[in-house]
């Protein structure tokens, strides 16, 4: 019975989360196949089934922590099939090793689960270590739930589906003399101070979610964070990419957006102010003269900011297609742990998401970040007379213990110049 053993997790990673079981007991598995997704403080990643068989256990539930070389489950000989429908319902072929193992589990988890004068032929209340662990969480008991499972086996689903049905949670009333094992109370989810616990959803925070939190309390506390702002007119960008955003696609295949913009517009303002771009480390401040761009990007478990390696090196093209490649790795969970180490300056875009002003939090060890913001017609005084012109707000905040507030200002002054003016960006670089 080859185990499942927690990998590599990565250089300075200690540990992960177990988030999401892509398998259940019982279920056939092929070589290479996916099992479980662990977390870790950056990325989340996949831990594959070594050889053909039936994941026999599990024996590290969502949310556990685990650490390199821990066994997370087991996988066992067999084929695992389906279950076979009929009239009745759904019944699973039984084969004699998957018999054989039934057997041998249906009589470890009477023992250790079925109250005296409880267990009954068909294995009482069968359940995984995991679904055990649920229930008794909650405090639900398991021989009040008819088991869904092949078997009558009890499953997540169905400790979850009881979970929803109570009003309120409660800790078991202890049994009386009736011969039943006394149930310890278990912790029980806060209650409802509305009384409307009925209403809401507990889920859990993500170990990247939680990672995200805690730096960004840390970025708040360490640094001397301030944000200084201004306003860039963008008609000489849009006219631009209006007349050569065709033309760009079809010679270089990619789509010609505002982010390569402000990309070459931060490089020049980093070269011309290179406090920004610097990393305060102790009583050392290490000017960097390399230029590793972060790109904010939004994902269902929050944000992560991969890095475009030397952008001062990279053309138009090369820029708008790096950010594309990032933010689709980043989207489908394929970011490794180089994508997101070592950037030098971020950039966060909030407008795509509506946003007109914001004031963005550092990445830390970095020292300043950009926020472009939503592009609004506003009515703007040029030489003397009143004109509708797309107007985008930016923000810079730095950290005021290596950045002064003349510098940020100068920053953004710069930033402002080359947008406005973008054939300069073609002199910058």
């Amino acid at each position: 019975m080859p185990d499942i053993y927690v990998p590599e997790l990565g250089e300075s990673v200690a540990d992960a989360t177990v988030g999401q079981w892509l398998k259940s007991e019982g279920d056939a598995v092929k070589s290479g196949e996916p099992l479980v997704e662990l977390e870790t403080d950056k990325i989340n990643f996949e831990v594959e089934a070594e050889e053909d068989g039936v994941l026999e256990s599990i024996t590290k539930a969502e949310g556990d922590t685990v650490g390199v070389g821990d066994v997370i489950g087991s996988i066992g000989e067999g084929d695992g099939a389906p279950p076979a429908e009929d009239s009745g319902g759904e019944a699973k072929e039984e084969t004699p090793e998957s018999e054989e193992a039934d057997a041998e589990e249906e009589a470890e988890e009477e023992e250790v689960e079925a109250p005296a004068g409880q267990a009954d032929g068909d294995g009482g209340f069968r359940a995984s270590p995991s679904v055990r662990k649920l229930a008794d969480e909650y405090g639900v008991e398991l021989s009040s739930i008819s088991g869904s499972g092949s078997g009558g086996r009890i499953t997540k689903e169905d400790v979850e589906r009881s979970i929803r049905e109570k009003d309120r949670p409660q800790a078991p009333s202890a049994p009386e003399g009736n011969g039943k094992r006394e149930s310890k109370p278990a912790p029980q989810p806060a209650a409802s101070e509305n009384g409307r616990g009925d209403l809401e959803e507990r889920v859990r925070v993500s170990r990247r979610r939680q990672t995200i939190a805690q730096r960004l309390v840390e970025s708040q506390q360490t640094a001397a964070m301030l944000t200084t702002f201004n306003e860039v007119d963008m008609t000489a960008v849009m006219e631009l990419r209006k007349r050569r955003k065709e033309d760009f696609q079809e010679r270089t295949g990619a789509r010609l957006g505002f982010m390569s913009f402000f990309t070459k517009a931060s490089v020049a303002a980093l070269k011309t102010n290179p406090k920004v771009n610097a990393e305060l480390q102790e009583s050392e401040l290490v000017l960097k003269k390399y230029y590793d761009i972060g790109m904010a990007v939004s994902t269902d478990e929050g944000l992560v900011v991969p890095v475009l390696r030397d952008a001062n090196n990279k053309s138009f093209a090369e820029i708008e297609s790096g950010i594309v490649d990032l933010a689709t790795k980043a989207r489908d969970g394929k970011l490794t742990l180089d994508d997101l180490t070592g950037g030098t300056f971020t950039i966060t875009n909030g407008g795509i998401f509506g946003s007109l002003l914001s004031t963005p939090i550092l990445t830390m060890p970095q020292v300043a970040i950009l926020g472009m913001h939503k592009i609004q017609e506003r009515p703007m005084v040029v030489d003397g007379e009143i004109e509708v012109r797309p107007m985008m707000y930016l923000a810079l905040s730095y950290d005021h213990r290596v950045i002064d507030g003349a510098e940020a200002v100068g920053f953004l002054v710069k930033i402002k110049e080359l947008i406005e003016d973008p054939e300069s960006l073609l002199l910058e670089g």
